[in-house]
């Protein structure tokens, strides 16, 4: 179940927006002040946060800078201010929306759900980015220790795929054969340089088009090697 806190310094609509929200299948938190809210959204796992502005302690403009310097949780400001200079100054804090009061109940919900499932497709976006390295038509997806191109699986040995990961993560650089056979295989590893070469070579035949001409994995001559990314 998700999790949201309310920072409100009113009971009655705290408690009024926390009922809808139940009901619509959310687990819900309540702070009547900023510094409050603020350690309560430090501590604990929010999906969200409906944020005041005008409260006791601290308002919500400071609670959602001090936040935003520790925590990445989506925030909706839910004020009576309707100025465009505080809207305004609410999402050049980061928040992710501004709702002046009164509102209907019915719009808050929407808007939650609207903003929990962006940030939920965000975050597993930035996850499957953290986990591939896209290059052209070649992905290489680093946890599952998998290669596409042209989106069908490409079978390597582990240190085929080790060399050419470890290659890269380092785009646009160009190591030497000493250099890959310290990274890849270890310092201490008694593995000829040819080896190196080698390796290079099952790559190139498994990832490119043309393994003569290589458009991934480059020979820069009396140098080493680099991965291009394109």
């Amino acid at each position: 179940m998700k999790r949201i806190l309310i920072i409100e310094d009113d009971k009655q609509i705290a408690e009024f927006e926390k009922d809808y929200l139940e009901a619509s299948q959310y687990e819900v938190d309540v702070c009547a002040t900023g510094d409050s809210g603020l350690r309560k959204a430090e501590e604990a796992d929010y999906s969200l946060i409906i944020l005041d502005i005008s409260m006791p302690n601290m308002d919500g403009f400071e609670v959602c800078r001090q936040l935003a310097k520790k925590r990445d949780i989506p925030i909706i400001f839910v004020s009576a201010k309707s100025d465009s200079l505080d809207k305004l100054k609410g999402f050049g804090l980061g928040a992710a929306d501004y709702v002046v009061k009164p509102f209907e109940p019915s719009e808050l919900v929407a808007r939650v759900n609207t903003h929990i499932k962006r940030y939920d497709l965000l975050t597993n976006s930035k996850e499957a980015s953290a986990n591939e390295i896209l290059s052209g038509d070649l992905r290489i997806e680093k946890q599952s220790r998998r290669v596409f191109l042209k989106d069908s699986e490409v079978s390597l040995a582990n240190k085929e795929f080790d060399l050419l990961l470890f290659m890269a993560e380092n785009p646009n650089i160009v190591f030497s054969k000493n250099k890959l056979l310290d990274e890849v295989w270890g310092i201490d590893a008694y593995v000829d340089l040819s080896t190196v070469a080698v390796h290079i070579n099952r790559i190139r035949e498994k990832i490119e088009e043309n393994s003569s001409k290589p458009k991934f994995v480059e020979t820069v001559w009396g140098a080493g090697y680099r991965f291009n990314k394109r």
